[in-house]
């Protein structure tokens, strides 16, 4: 048996990261040790490290580029138009205001402090 369990993306300022993710998302934080951060999303853990730490932990060689990523992190929530005004508020890029899909479902796209690409929708009814 294996499960998925959480999800690390790495980060250059972790003040930036709890600001978009706990003050402006609302995710509660589940852990924090030093520079590492996890989120409680309800049903799976998303957590942060910075490139500088994970570099002392792993031998693994983490680019220090920040720009556009290669994965999308999805939310969804009932207020996809409030949440993503609060985002763009505090002066994070918008990549697509609220838009109503053929399908029903309301999304948006933001990118958090990183770069990673931010989904806000609305639950598939």
């Amino acid at each position: 048996m294996i499960r998925y369990g959480y999800t690390i993306l790495y980060i250059d300022d972790p003040k930036q990261t709890l600001m978009f993710y706990h003050e402006l998302l609302g995710l509660p934080i589940k852990a924090q040790h030093g520079s590492y951060v996890e989120f409680d999303t309800g049903t799976t853990t998303l957590a942060f490290n910075t490139k500088e730490d994970v570099r002392t932990l792993i031998a693994y060689d983490i680019p220090d580029k920040t720009g556009p990523q290669s994965l999308e992190i999805g939310f969804v929530t009932d207020d996809v138009k409030g949440v993503y005004e609060r985002i763009i508020v505090a002066g994070f890029p918008s990549i697509l205001a609220p838009t109503v899909k053929p399908w029903g479902q309301t999304v948006a796209y933001v990118l958090d402090p990183d770069g990673h690409l931010v989904e806000l929708c609305s639950p598939m009814s």
